[in-house]
């Protein structure tokens, strides 16, 4: 419901580690959990992926009831990394080290092998967020390597950088594109906010409270995040981030609040400010 989907396929999976009886309950179990959604009459397909049974129903099943999206081929690259690796084993020689591997999606654009990309907000040095340049070596798609990504799936890019930057998903939350063309980061946002009826996961159906100038909230953007403050209220929410992101005007966000040791889900929007 929150991010506007309409074409849904439920997937019930691990049908071959219960009984005919129990998928069944499952099966009546997720349509219970599904009453009053959007997903309230999407078909539920049940299948074992260790096992690859029904596979061949859930593809056509997906391919009848949620449209191919149409590729934006002419923008300029925009890569969200949701992951970033060292994949060099311990002892490779100097001469064989690869640089920094970023997973993720392209969700906009080409991206060409030894193409000039930048990655922002980059890495901290000194108590400052600076973007990195680099160069794709490799791009992977699907396990195999290509000449030339393309939105639609995930992605690998092998680039020069030092391996020591991307080990442990140092990267990650970065957006990444062609040099000089990565949108600017920011530590201030302002966004048109829809709240939640109730907390996700709550047995009372505890209600989400107005948010509240000065409060902390965590802000998600694609695959990046940052805590920040509410420094502006009024037909939209201001908030200054204690990290910078990179984002634009019309991106969607996802916004958390902090109920007691967890960041809980309260509500939605969209950016109409970076300023």
């Amino acid at each position: 419901d929150i991010i506007g989907i309409e074409n849904i396929v439920v997937v019930q999976n691990k049908i071959d580690k219960v009984s005919k009886e129990g998928s069944k309950e499952n099966y009546h179990q997720i349509k219970e959990f599904l009453e009053g959604s959007v997903a309230e009459d999407a078909p539920i397909i049940p299948i074992s992926a260790q096992q690859e049974v029904n596979i061949d129903a859930l593809t056509k099943t997906i391919d009848e009831e949620i449209p191919t999206p149409e590729r934006d081929l002419e923008s300029e690259p925009k890569m969200l990394v949701a992951r970033s690796f060292d994949i060099n084993k311990p002892g490779t020689d100097i001469d064989k080290i690869k640089g920094s591997v970023l997973g993720g999606s392209l969700v906009k654009g080409k991206l060409e092998e030894g193409e000039k990309i930048e990655i922002r907000p980059g890495v901290r040095e000194d108590g400052k967020w600076n973007s990195v340049e680099t160069e794709v070596e490799k791009i992977l798609h699907g396990g195999q390597p290509v000449k030339e990504g393309t939105p639609g799936g995930l992605l690998a890019v092998e680039t020069s950088l030092d391996p020591a930057l991307s080990k442990s998903d140092g990267l990650a939350g970065n957006v990444l594109g062609k040099k000089g063309e990565v949108p600017e980061t920011t530590n201030k946002v302002e966004i048109d906010v829809e709240l939640m009826e109730e907390l996700v996961g709550s047995d009372e159906g505890e209600e989400i409270e107005n948010i509240k100038k000065g409060e902390p909230l965590m802000v998600n953007i694609g695959t990046g995040k940052s805590a920040g403050a509410v420094t502006g209220l009024g037909k939209t929410v201001e908030i200054d981030l204690k990290m910078p992101i990179c984002a634009e005007e019309g991106d969607r966000v996802a916004l958390s609040r902090q109920i007691g040791s967890r960041w809980r889900l309260i509500g939605h929007g969209e950016i109409v400010s970076t300023q």
